[in-house]
């Protein structure tokens, strides 16, 4: 159940939403569209589904060109962020919903519908009304109503984006388990990072309409083709400043200095990255380099310590285990683990790892 995009436009008056993209997606595994708001995902994901039409390009499924295919005709699911139950249904009428549009016989309702409240732990819920679940039954509700489909293509536009911290973290660990080898493409939109490397899978990394880089979850992150991917795939912020290359020496803001053994590149100015838990606030190896910043937020959890300061006029951010008593405004020691650093180009595009 391959989906293939081939140089798919979508504009929207005088405004592109999605610029030409073409990308072949994996089978039997979790697709991811990862970006901010505004990116294009939800776009990107209506025209996969057929609610939207491109306005030039070709969406292909299954070896078929299905570019202009409304919906209504293509086996396809689509779970949205908000949770689209039919109030005046009992949570079996709703799950069965698509089985009865289908004509599918009472018995193979009851059957699969069964089958999916079992899975999803539904099934003391199944005579109630969606006004009397919470927030978490009712999303189960609507995902129970994509599985129950045996759709060939299963569009997930942030699922559990409004569901609180722990049913977030239960139904994140079930999804995977509950798409596995039903033969179907499962696309999966998220803002937030570590959610897509939590899934695994593919990930396509988008911004302002574009898809940067597609490929293995791991990959993607590790390897970034440039700069603005390495920025898409890190919450908090990456961290990017200018470096000389001088004798073998990166060096930074003038004072700090590191060796370059290892990364194969010439002498010369690169633009340097490094995601916020390798800058802490003790040393983590010993490729570790101090940095001397001024502290202009701290945000604390119960497990970790999100510091945001000032490095010579510009902003960093690190990220640290544990609780830290940290001064606002103080000059502070930070440590930098350069063998973490990502190296771009004046083009922006990875240069060494």
């Amino acid at each position: 159940m391959t989906l293939i995009l081939k140089n798919v436009v979508k504009r929207v008056g005088v405004d592109t939403h999605i610029y030409d993209t073409s990308v072949e997606l994996v089978d039997n595994q979790f697709n991811i569209l990862l970006g901010t708001t505004l990116a294009g995902k939800t776009t990107l994901m209506q025209l996969m589904a057929g609610l939207e039409v491109p306005t030039s390009g070709e969406v292909w499924f299954n070896g078929k060109n299905v570019t202009g295919v409304p919906v209504q005709k293509r086996n396809v699911s689509f779970v949205h962020q908000q949770f689209i139950n039919y109030p005046h249904f009992s949570v079996f009428d709703n799950i069965a919903s698509p089985l009865r549009v289908g004509g599918f016989s009472r018995k193979e309702i009851n059957e699969r519908v069964g089958r999916v409240a079992e899975l999803l732990k539904l099934v003391p819920m199944l005579g109630r009304k969606p006004s009397e679940l919470s927030g978490g039954q009712q999303q189960r509700t609507a995902l129970a109503r994509a599985l129950v489909k045996d759709a060939d293509l299963v569009l997930l536009d942030e699922p559990l984006a409004n569901l609180d911290y722990k049913l977030r973290e239960e139904l994140r660990d079930e999804l995977p388990r509950l798409f596995q080898d039903r033969g179907c493409t499962v696309v999966y939109a998220t803002t937030e990072p570590t959610e897509a490397l939590l899934l695994g899978g593919h990930s396509a990394t988008l911004h302002e309409g574009h898809i940067t880089q597609f490929g293995q979850t791991a990959d993607v992150y590790r390897r970034p083709i440039d700069l603005l991917t390495a920025q898409v795939f890190s919450d908090p912020p990456i961290n990017a400043a200018e470096v000389k290359l001088i004798s073998g020496r990166f060096v930074l803001n003038d004072q700090v200095s590191w060796p370059a053994d290892g990364t194969g590149l010439s002498d010369g100015i690169y633009r340097m990255a490094v995601r916020p838990h390798f800058v802490t606030l003790d040393a983590m190896s010993g490729n570790s380099v101090k940095l001397d910043g001024r502290v202009l937020v701290a945000e604390l959890s119960g497990s970790e310590s999100v510091v945001r300061f000032d490095l010579d006029g510009q902003p960093w951010v690190a990220q640290t285990q544990g609780i830290h008593a940290i001064e606002l405004g103080k000059m502070t020691a930070f440590y930098l683990d350069t063998s973490q650093c990502l190296y771009f180009g004046e083009d922006d595009q990875l240069m060494a790892a």
